[in-house]
């Protein structure tokens, strides 16, 4: 291959060309939105002036901003200026491969992205604007039968949301792709919607269509500080002036960490750059067709797209280079520093997978920035500390394929105050500021791109960026074989290796089948339900709230669905809903006094759910909130001799007759005091939550341990508790709940004060539910022809089948080592259009067949709608036959 390359300053006006996929230079200049505005019947922009006010003011200027802009625009905002400090489109946007696919790693991204995709379609029917929109569809390549499997979950999934794909061999491939090698493929997946668009093209058609429905556009205009009054944000300034405002939005891309620095209030927005490169050919000697597809050689780590009759060919390498770490960046993205030392490896897997283009001349190596997150996925939402300051960045080189769909879900959350769909996954309140330290950053992104084509395993676990928060039993465990997953920065064991395992070969352990620590977790179960064990769930979300008056209770009893005005001592299990219904939060909730509460929630609700409660306590001065979640290690001890421990650790009676259920008291354990005892313990088992101030932590574990050791006391870990709670038919907020879930769906109307005639957020909604009925509900579905040595195994967001008919699909499951059978909790509704609610009674619901599809091969299963009953969770046997496993469930 010619690798003889001009340089980069003399190409770069022909990497602008738009039949290539790019724009001109002089299209790149002012006078392309001079004809924007001419089309929209505006004024020349050549020196536009800066209104002194708006409603809501958009950085940046690229393809994320613009869409944001147009979807604001859409549902009917006026006074809307975009402000740019470069020209129009020249950041990452001018530079991007122009490919749009919705093999995505979550189903929410699938989704933003098979919108994407029809939006650019039609842009150009809309604006007149050409947007060199090629529908070539893509290839998914696998090169290995882990990589084929994978694809055969994607496929699985994007068939739930209706899109198009397919599973081939490898013959076929070549069918569609005459360059590409398939000696060593063993499969592929192919999506023939995906497409290929020029991205300046598309940039500049978002802004035409802004431009033409009242949106301000306005270049070389610098953001220098969002200002600030009582929590909100009120006005822009800028290096032309200041513009009075209600709302902000930071589309900055590369320069959205700066900028969330640069507010009066300091707004962290988690992302950095690194060098991205991709290659770009002359035409070949048989020029390639702009239908040719996309190929995606994930293991070979580079993706390839016609371009011109040539290539373009990217990657994401093992060794990816951060950038802009110090100093001040750039103001337009420029071709950054060709390193073909660096790009060696992927212009080897290029050779390697289509050996055609060894013939080929070189035309440029291109080396631009991208901005990456913590977990590879973007960040859109309002900012918890800050109201009206809303965030759209950090697209992990995805920023085309998202656009469009993240751009109109940014719009309808500023619109109606949540968006269409879930899109906790994205929010940027999943992060806190402990995830903005630059180093953290610079070390995590590292490991982020190259992931972004890594073959992930279910249950795998980032390795930068670890032991950032730690409960003070850290090194005690971890020396007695604890191996950690990470949540929200926060280390919680997984399993604990028992004396003589290859502890090694565990950690390197990786299978979409039954994976190597299953019968250690076995063990971790069988001693939760005969003896006791002890989980450190420190990494809980602990808050204080408290009042001089009634007014804890009164925001409480506003935001909850259950009753709190309950007896000092009590815990109570429930929801914080939205005007919806739905979960924005599923929480214990412990009444310490007549007017102070302690608010139990999970994990990475730290600081969504301080944002929620923040947001509906105003400025009450009678209210304290406290997050005293670092006051407070947690253990969790499970199981029916956890009464004997305590009994005899603090020489106070333990028995239900002596504390009931769901209920709490202060006392003594050990020789420390003030430890919260609770009657609890999140998996359904009999058991209890202590909550020990920190300095008592390591005492009080030791004397559990040792005093444990009569009564066959063990660690267990967050595995064990995951198969406990999924057999006890305890759903999850995150997983099983979310903003779109009601506790009626979900089983848990016991939960709710319907019938108090107590207002509280959310109840109209379910009142109105009530009385349509359900069109879909929560079960657990019991695989009954699931063989857990040989089959793949389940693990979340597989379709459930009713017949042909597709009626949800899964949202977590576990092994049960009580039934020895898995099970999945889902989301389901009746088959048939339309759907109607009388087909969803308890009666037809279990007396269904269900298929559950994994990776295409479908497994019966039969649903419950409580929890297995405790003469079932005797049963040790294995049933034979699937009729026994349904008489034992009573169907």
């Amino acid at each position: 291959m010619c690798c003889r390359v001009p340089s980069s300053r003399a190409l770069l006006p022909q990497l602008l060309r738009p039949q290539g996929g790019f724009w001109t230079g002089r299209e790149a200049r002012w006078g392309f939105l001079t004809s924007c505005r001419q089309r929209a019947g505006g004024a020349d922009p050549q020196a536009p002036s800066l209104p002194s006010q708006a409603r809501v003011v958009i950085c940046g200027g690229g393809i994320v901003g613009t869409s944001v802009a147009y979807h604001l625009a859409k549902l009917g905002w006026t006074e809307v200026v975009l402000l740019e400090q470069g020209r129009l489109g020249a950041g990452t946007t001018r530079l991007c491969a122009g490919i749009v696919s919705v093999a995505k790693p979550i189903s929410i991204e699938c989704q933003m992205a098979d919108y994407s995709n029809s939006l650019y379609l039609q842009l150009e029917q809309e604006t007149g604007v050409s947007t060199g929109y090629v529908q070539t569809g893509s290839l998914c390549l696998a090169q290995n039968q882990d990589r084929f499997l994978s694809l055969k979950r994607l496929a699985s999934r994007l068939r739930v949301m209706g899109i198009s794909c397919s599973i081939m061999k490898p013959k076929d491939i070549a069918k569609l792709h005459p360059l590409v090698n398939i000696h060593d493929l063993v499969g592929a997946l192919h999506l023939p919607g995906d497409a290929v668009i020029s991205p300046p093209d598309v940039n500049r058609a978002l802004a035409v269509a802004a431009a033409g429905q009242g949106v301000q556009i306005l270049e070389r205009t610098t953001v220098q500080q969002v200002v600030v009054e009582k929590g909100r944000v009120t006005a822009v300034e800028t290096d032309r002036g200041s513009i009075q405002c209600q709302y902000f939005v930071n589309c900055a891309g590369q320069w959205g960490y700066e900028l969330g620095q640069a507010s009066e209030v300091k707004v962290s927005v988690p992302l950095h750059g690194c060098e991205h490169f991709y290659l770009l050919t002359k035409p070949l000697q048989d020029p390639l067709p702009a239908s040719t597809p996309v190929v995606m050689d994930m293991d070979g780590r580079i993706y390839v797209r016609s371009w011109n009759g040539g290539l373009l060919s990217g990657g994401f390498e093992k060794n990816p280079k951060p950038i802009f770490t110090e100093g001040r960046n750039q103001l337009e993205i420029q071709n950054l520093q060709e390193d073909w030392d660096h790009f060696e490896p992927m212009l080897s897997a290029l050779l390697r997978r289509m050996p055609a283009v060894q013939a080929a001349e070189i035309q440029q190596l291109v080396n631009c920035p991208e901005a990456f997150t913590p977990d590879m996925h973007c960040l859109m939402g309002e900012s918890p500390g800050l109201q009206g300051y809303y965030v759209l960045a950090g697209m992990n080189s995805s920023g085309l394929a998202l656009a469009g769909g993240a751009g109109r879900f940014l719009a309808e959350w500023m619109t109606y105050g949540y968006p269409t769909a879930n899109v906790w996954p994205l929010d940027i309140k999943r992060f806190g500021n402990l995830q903005s330290s630059r180093t953290f950053l610079r070390h995590r992104v590292m490991e982020v791109m190259p992931l972004l084509y890594e073959l992930k395993v279910p249950r795998w676990d980032f390795q930068t960026g670890r032991q950032l928060r730690t409960s003070p039993l850290f090194d005690r465990l971890d020396t007695q074989g604890a191996r950690w997953m990470e949540k929200h920065g926060f280390e919680r064991p997984k399993y604990f290796v028992p004396p003589g395992k290859d502890l090694l070969a565990l950690d390197q352990s990786k299978t979409f089948y039954k994976p190597d620590w299953f019968d250690i977790v076995g063990e971790e179960v069988k001693c939760c339900k005969e003896a006791v064990c002890v989980v450190d769930m420190s990494s809980f979300t602990k808050f204080e709230l408290s009042s001089s008056g009634d007014q804890a209770l009164d925001l409480l009893q506003y935001l909850c669905s259950n009753d709190l005005d309950v007896p000092v001592g009590h815990v109570v299990h429930t929801g914080m809903l939205n005007q919806r219904g739905g979960y924005e939060n599923d929480c214990s909730v412990v009444r310490l006094s007549k007017s102070s509460f302690f608010i139990i929630s999970p994990t990475d609700q730290q600081v969504h759910c301080w944002s929620w409660i923040k947001k509906h306590m105003g400025e009450d001065q009678q209210l304290h909130l406290e997050d005293v979640s670092w006051k407070y290690t947690a253990l969790n001890l499970i199981g029916p001799r956890a009464m004997d421990v305590l009994a005899e650790l603090s020489y106070v009676p333990m028995t239900p007759e002596h504390f009931p259920s769901m209920f709490c008291k202060e006392m003594s354990v050990g020789y420390a005091n003030g430890i919260r005892v609770m009657s609890m313990t999140h998996t359904g088992e009999p058991g209890f939550m202590l909550y020990i101030p920190i300095e008592y932590a390591l005492h009080v574990y030791n004397e559990v341990m040792s005093v444990g050791q009569r009564f066959g006391v063990r660690n267990a870990g967050y595995y064990a508790l995951r198969s406990l709670r999924v057999e006890n038919f305890f759903a999850f907020w995150g997983s099983d709940l979310d903003g779109f879930t009601s506790p009626l769906e979900g089983g848990r109307e016991s939960r709710v004060k319907l019938d108090k005639e107590m207002d509280f957020l959310g109840r109209d909604a379910l009142l109105l539910q009530r009385h349509e009925g359900l069109y879909r509900r929560l079960v657990l579905l019991v695989l009954l022809d699931h063989d857990t040595e040989l089959d793949l195994w389940p693990w979340w967001a597989e379709p459930v089948y009713r017949g042909s008919e597709l009626v949800g699909s899964t949202s977590s499951s576990a092994y049960s080592y009580t039934l020895q059978r898995h099970l999945c909790m889902a989301l389901v509704r009746p088959p048939g259009a339309p759907v109607t609610p009388d087909l969803l009674t308890p009666d037809l619901l279990t007396r269904a067949e269900y298929q559950v599809d994994i990776a295409g091969q479908r497994y019966t299963a039969r649903a419950k709608l409580y929890p297995l009953s405790s003469t079932l969770a005797q049963q040790r046997p294995r049933p034979k036959d699937p009729l026994e496993l349904s008489n034992l469930q009573g169907k």
